[in-house]
Formats: structure tokens, sequence, C-alpha cells
């Protein structure tokens, strides 16, 4: 596939096709990706792919914790508020999604479904779990998110879904403990990954990119 038709058409995937994606082809995937540029090559990230029952198992636990309203343990903290032009491009996805599905995200009582949804990977056979030692720099996760992107699009160009998950990490003392992942691990990352249903209708939703003379200026 084109890097620039990879570019344009891949999306965030939440509903998947049951059937898991043979091993090789996600070494592929992650052969790819680790080709991703980083600071003076730091190459700074670590992966868990988990998959069947160890996948499962996780899942039930991160729903448990939710349940139990078990505080969060997230390694980086969540937005608190968002510049002017950054809350209109996520109030414009809150609509379209409202459109597309009827549900309204802005609705608190959707929160914890939303977070069921996450937390079970939305269906998808794989899991996989990005992480950093937690003394590195900003500048390294500058590079961790290089490294996602490189893994979606290699995915997407491979004919898989992914979509990445910020609620996937809300319990991250409790994940790297349940993974045996060292507490001086950072969690940056969830995302899942198979093959896509394109039947869904979440799944034909499209958000919107701002246009390019809105956040470039040309100076000669």
């Amino acid at each position: 596939m084109e890097a620039s038709r990879c570019l344009q058409e891949r999306k965030s995937i939440r509903v998947f096709k049951p059937e898991p994606v043979p091993r090789a082809l996600l070494e592929e995937v992650l052969e790819l990706a680790r080709w991703s540029p980083s600071y003076k090559n730091s190459q700074p990230w670590e992966v868990v792919v988990l998959s069947g029952e160890q996948k499962e198992a996780l899942s039930r636990e991160m729903i448990r914790l939710l349940e139990a309203n078990v505080p969060k343990s997230a390694d980086l903290a969540a937005p608190q508020s968002w510049p002017p032009t950054q809350e209109a491009n996520i109030s414009q996805l809150y609509t379209s999604r409202q459109e597309a599905t009827g549900v309204d995200l802005q609705d608190p009582q959707l929160i914890k479904k939303t977070k069921k949804a996450n937390f079970s990977f939305y269906g998808a056979p794989h899991a996989i779990y990005l992480f950093q030692d937690n003394s590195l720099s900003q500048w390294s996760l500058f590079d961790l998110g290089l490294f996602a992107q490189s893994l979606m699009l290699a995915a997407h160009s491979k004919g898989l879904g992914t979509v990445p998950q910020a609620f996937a990490t809300d319990y991250a003392r409790e994940i790297k403990e349940f993974l045996a992942i060292p507490a001086g691990k950072r969690l940056v990352l969830g995302l899942s990954l198979g093959y896509p249903d394109p039947e869904a209708s979440l799944n034909k939703l499209r958000t919107e990119r701002m246009e390019v003379e809105k956040f470039v200026r040309w100076l000669e």
C-alpha cells in the first residue's frame, strides 16, 4: 500500500472480527514498526502483545477494578483542559460520533460503559501495550508516539485495524503487576488490534481533520 493512501485511509477501529491474527502477520507489523525514528536512535519502546486467555484475564481484572471503584493509577495524567482550537476539534468529534451512533459522548452516564468497552479491547483478538523506562524525558514520549503511529500504519497496510486507547492505561500499576512489568516502567498507551468488521456502523465513521491553512504559516 502506498504511504499516502495508508495515511489517508487509517482510522480508529472499534468493532473487530473475533478471529485471531496469525503470529507471523503480527511479527510483520512489528518488524515494520521497529524502523520508527527516535532521538539519537535511542528506540525507547517496549511492547507487550496479549492474546487469548491472557488478554481476557486482563480485561476481567480491569473491569473488576472499575466496578469496585478503585482509584486510577495511570502513569500519564489525563488532560484537565484544552486550548480553544483543540477544544473545538474535540467537540466536533463528539458531534460526529453522536450523529453516527446516537450516543452522546459527553453524557457522564456513558463514561463507565465506554471504559468497559476499552477494557474489553472492543472485542479485538489482540491487545498491545507500549512501555518505556520512566526515567526517560519527554523526548522519549514523543518517540514512543512516533512508534505508535508506525505500528498503526503498518497494521493498516496489512489489512488490520487498530485503535489507540488512553483509557486502557487507567490502572497502570495493576496492569504492570499483572504483566510482571517492573514498577520503574511507564505505561504510555494501549491499543486493540485485529481484523476490522467493515459492516459495523462505528467503523464507518470518518472524523475530520483541520485544513492545512488552519495550522500552517508560510514564511518566505
